[in-house]
C-alpha cells in the first residue's frame, strides 16, 4: 500500500499532521473521518528510487509475479474449509499468507489483511489485485459476503477452477505429440542445411555435373541459411516481440481471438472449450443470484476472448433492450441448435442455471471429444509433412548421384 500525507482537523479544531498507508485517497479519508478527523488535503508521498533494480522484487525484475492457477486452487479449496470449520476472515487470511510458498500470493494475501484490517470486506480488498483474483472471483465472493454463504463462494470458485485447469490440462496432452514432431522437423532442417548438404553441394561442384533443379533448389536454400542466419535470428526475435505488442493492443487481440476460432482443425476446440466456460460461469453467477445483465458483464471478462465478449455484451445489450435470453442467444449465433432447445426449456421452466451447467458439460464432452481425436487427426498432415521433406531431400541429392553414376557406366 502506499503512503499519504494529511493535514486535518480533530474534534476541537486544532489543526493534525501525519502520515498514513492505504490503498488510495478515499480509503485515507475514511480512516481520518472514523478518528473523528476532518481532512484538509491529502496527498500521496513519493518514493525514493522506486525505478530501481535494487528497490524492486527479482521476481517482479523478471516478471514472475504471476500468481498460478493452482495457487489459485489451492487457495479456494483451503478458505473453503476454513470458512466451514468457522474460521474468522481474518485469521483465514493470515494463516493463509503465512503457510504460502508462493511469494506472489503471500505479498497479496499481507495486503489484502492490512485492509480486512482497515475495515475493508474481502471482496474489496480482492478487487483492488485484479491481476490475481479476476472479475468472477470477486463478484462471487461479494454475493457470499451479503449472502452469509462465503464458504460456498470459495466451493464454487474450487469447481469452477478445477474445471478450467483440467480443460487446459487435456488441450496441453493432445497438442504434446505434434509439437514435438514439428521440433523434430524443424532440427532436422537446421541440421541437414548447416553439415549435410553443404557437404554434397562441395562433392557436386567438384564433379562439374549437371545439377537438376530439385539439387539447386536444396544447395541454394542451404546456403542462404548459413549465410543469413544471423538475420534470420534477428527477424525472429523481432516478429516475437512485434506480435507481443500487437496482441497487446484491444485491435490486434481482438483480431487475433477472432482468428483463433476459425483455425483448421483446432479452430472449433477452441471456440466450445470458451463456451463451455461461459455456460459454467454464467450458471453459477445466475445460481448465487446475481442478476442476468450484471452477470453477462461479468462473464464477458472470464471468457478471456475480446471476439467472444463482444457476442456476449450483444446479448447482454439485447437482454436490456427488453429481449428474452432466448431470442438474444439466436441472435447471437454462438450456440448450437441443441443448446438453443435447452436454454428454451430453462427460460421455460424457470431452471436457466441448471440447464446452463448441462449446457457446459454438453460442450465439455465434445471438447474431449474432439481433444482424444486430435492426435489421430493431426498425425496424417504430420505424415505429410515429413514424407514431402524426406522427397524434396532423396529428388535433391540422390538424383544427381544417380545420373552420375548412369553416365559412368554408359563410358
Amino acid at each position: 500500500m502506499a503512503a499519504f500525507k494529511y493535514i486535518g482537523r480533530d474534534g476541537s479544531g486544532s489543526q493534525v499532521k501525519g502520515t498514513i498507508e492505504a490503498v488510495n485517497t478515499s480509503a485515507v479519508a475514511e480512516q481520518l473521518f472514523r478518528k473523528n478527523i476532518t481532512p484538509v488535503s491529502i496527498t500521496a508521498e513519493q518514493q525514493k528510487d522506486s525505478g530501481s533494480l535494487a528497490s524492486k522484487d527479482v521476481r517482479e525484475i523478471f516478471g514472475l509475479t504471476h500468481v498460478s492457477l493452482d495457487e489459485l486452487i489451492i487457495f479456494s479449496r483451503q478458505m473453503y474449509a476454513l470458512m466451514r470449520s468457522g474460521v474468522p476472515i481474518l485469521r483465514a487470511i493470515n494463516g493463509m499468507a503465512e503457510s504460502s510458498t508462493s511469494l506472489s500470493l503471500k505479498k497479496t494475501l499481507v495486503d489484502i489483511s492490512n485492509q480486512l484490517e482497515g475495515g475493508y470486506t474481502l471482496s474489496s480488498a480482492m478487487n483492488q489485485h485484479p491481476k490475481v483474483f479476476g472479475s468472477l472471483f470477486v463478484s462471487l465472493i461479494h454475493v457470499g459476503e451479503n449472502t452469509g454463504q462465503l464458504e460456498e463462494s470459495f466451493l464454487k470458485l474450487t469447481t469452477y477452477l478445477e474445471r478450467e485447469q483440467a480443460t487446459r490440462k487435456r488441450i496441453k496432452t493432445a497438442l504434446r505429440y505434434p509439437t514435438m514432431v514439428l521440433i523434430a522437423v524443424f532440427s532436422a532442417l537446421v541440421i541437414l542445411n548447416i553439415f549435410v548438404i553443404p557437404t554434397f553441394a562441395n562433392m557436386f561442384a567438384k564433379l562439374g555435373a549437371d545439377l537438376p533443379p530439385m539439387t539447386q533448389f536444396l544447395i541454394a536454400s542451404s546456403s542462404f541459411f548459413t549465410n543469413f542466419w544471423p538475420y534470420m535470428i534477428f527477424g525472429g526475435v523481432f516478429a516475437y516481440f512485434a506480435l507481443r505488442r500487437a496482441l497487446k493492443t484491444e485491435t490486434g487481440r481482438y483480431r487475433w481471438d477472432r482468428y483463433k476460432i476459425k483455425l483448421p482443425i483446432i479452430g472449433s476446440i477452441i471456440e466450445r472449450s470458451i463456451l463451455a466456460r461461459f455456460s459454467h460461469s454464467f450458471g453459477i453467477i445466475l445460481k448465487a443470484g446475481i442478476p442476468m445483465t450484471t452477470g453477462l458483464t461479468l462473464v464477458a471478462d472470464a471468457v478471456d476472448n475480446s471476439f467472444m465478449k463482444e457476442k456476449i455484451v450483444a446479448i447482454r445489450q439485447s437482454i436490456e433492450s427488453g429481449e428474452s435470453l432466448l431470442r438474444s442467444a439466436i441472435a447471437s449465433t454462438l450456440f448450437t441448435p441443441l443448446v438453443i432447445q435447452m436454454i428454451a426449456v430453462g427460460e421455460e421452466t424457470g431452471r436457466v442455471d441448471e440447464l446452463l451447467k448441462e449446457v457446459g458439460d454438453y460442450y465439455e464432452r465434445e471438447v474431449d471429444y474432439d481433444l482424444s481425436t486430435l492426435t489421430a487427426r493431426i498425425e496424417p498432415l504430420l505424415l505429410i509433412v515429413v514424407a514431402a521433406m524426406v522427397l524434396v531431400l532423396a529428388l535433391g541429392i540422390f538424383t544427381p548421384m544417380w545420373d552420375m553414376a548412369s553416365a559412368m557406366q554408359g563410358r
